[in-house]
Parts: C-alpha cells; structure tokens; sequence
C-alpha cells in the first residue's frame, strides 16, 4: 500500500514563551483525501499547518509526508510535496507581475525555460487568471489575489495543498469562485478554516482541533450536526444554515 499523504505522530510543540501550542497531535490524511481542520482561535490549527512543511519544528512527534520523515536532510524534498498557501496574499505576492509572482516558486526549486513558462501557464489557468499574467498583483481585488496566491503555489506542482482560512473576507461571488477552483484540483488537501459552511461545501472529513489536541475527527456531517461537540469548542453554523440540503447539492 502507499503511505499516507500526511502522518503526524505525538506532534508537541510551545511558543517561545513556554505556552504550549500543540500537545500530542496524532492525524492521518490518505492521498487525495480533503480534510477540513476545525477549531476557535488559539486552538493550534496554523501551528499545526505550520509544521507541515518544516516552517516550525516540533519539540516531540513526527511528521511524515508520503512516508518520508520531515528532517533537515529532507526539507527541500517535503516543500516541493507540501504546498502552504496563508490567509493572507500579502505573504506570497511581491512581484512586479501575476506570472512573475507564480513563477517564483518553481524557479527557486531550479525550474527553467519552456518547463517553466508551462507552470505558470498551467497554475494560472487552473484558477482561472491566465488572461491577467501581465497585471500586477496590486491591481487586483481580494477574491483575484487569494486565487493568485494559490496558483503560486499550484505552480510547484505539490502533491498536498494546506490552506489556511482561504475564504476570510471574501464577497460571496469571489469564495463561490475559489471554493469552484478547490473543487477541480485532484492534491490532497487540508484547508484549515472557522468556515463551517466552506468545510461542508469542499470536505468529507473534519478534524476539530481545540488546546493543542484533536478532539474529533470523523466525516464533515457527522462532525458538523454534532451541536454539543461544536459548542464545547465555541463553533458554530450559522443561523438557518441546512446542512443536509448543502451536502445534497455537493453530493
């Protein structure tokens, strides 16, 4: 059998100033899988995203990544396999242009020439701005540049996408129109996000993180018509919100 996409085993790690962040995570995603990481704030989800792919270090536990060990022998190998893609576009776009800005990445993982060009050709047709290579990133809108910054990564050709809230302080057209890109790419994928409804629309499974810990973990419907489970852990759907016709219309 393939190893898992991601193996996280006894994953701990504390904050500089002694605050533990994370405590004991174990979790298991299989290639192809999309899991939504749930959870309140300062529960450890982005800590944990951040162990993904070396950006933090854990001070017990393991990461495997399709069963290679994370490890400084193997960071450069685990970033071409983990693409992170933040909340935040501000932290990925700083090139003159869109297609500069997606050929970044894949340049400094020694991509040249013609290969090159067809990256970026490639990441910015799957998210739908091929026709906008030449803009520069500032002149585009909030939904375009979330979408951009995903297309960079894309462009590294990653195996798992890890997003971290990736519909926050989207207009409703623009997170329709990522949540429409999600759904098209076959990575293995872990989206971490406080948007239960977006966890229902792109995940069949859900992992509530809360103190460090996986406190659940089972598929979206079961996690998400769990009232109790869901108020222990100060997450909630909205109000009128059906959560079975949304499963029916993603079914």
């Amino acid at each position: 059998m393939s190893p898992a996409a991601v193996c996280v085993r006894g994953l701990s790690y504390a904050y500089p100033d002694g605050q533990p962040a994370l405590d004991g995570v174990d979790l298991t995603v299989a290639a192809g899988e999309r899991v939504a990481l749930l959870g309140p704030n300062g529960a450890g989800k982005t800590t944990l995203m951040l162990h993904l792919n070396g950006v933090l270090t854990g001070s017990a536990g393991s990461v495997e990544i399709s069963g290679i060990t994370l490890s400084r022998k193997t960071l450069r190998d685990i970033r071409r396999r983990v693409g992170l893609v933040f909340q935040d576009p501000d932290d990925q776009l700083f090139m003159p242009t869109l297609a500069q800005d997606v050929a970044f990445g894949p340049a400094n993982f020694g991509v040249r020439g013609e290969e090159l060009a067809q990256r970026v050709h490639r990441a910015l047709e799957a998210v739908g701005m091929a026709e906008l290579a030449d803009r520069s990133p500032a002149h585009l809108s909030g939904g375009q540049r979330r979408r951009a910054a995903l297309a960079a990564v894309l462009a590294c050709e990653p195996e798992i996408l890890v997003l971290d809230e990736p519909s926050a302080n989207l207009d409703p057209v623009a997170r329709r129109e990522l949540a429409e890109t999600l759904q098209s790419l076959t990575a293995t994928m872990l989206i971490v996000t406080h948007d239960l409804p977006y966890a229902a629309q792109l995940c069949d499974r859900a992992v509530v993180v809360d103190h460090g810990r996986v406190v659940a973990d089972g598929d979206t419907r079961s996690v998400l018509a769990d009232t109790a489970l869901l108020a222990a852990h100060r997450l909630e759907l909205p109000w009128g919100f059906d959560l079975d016709a949304a499963l029916a219309r993603k079914g």
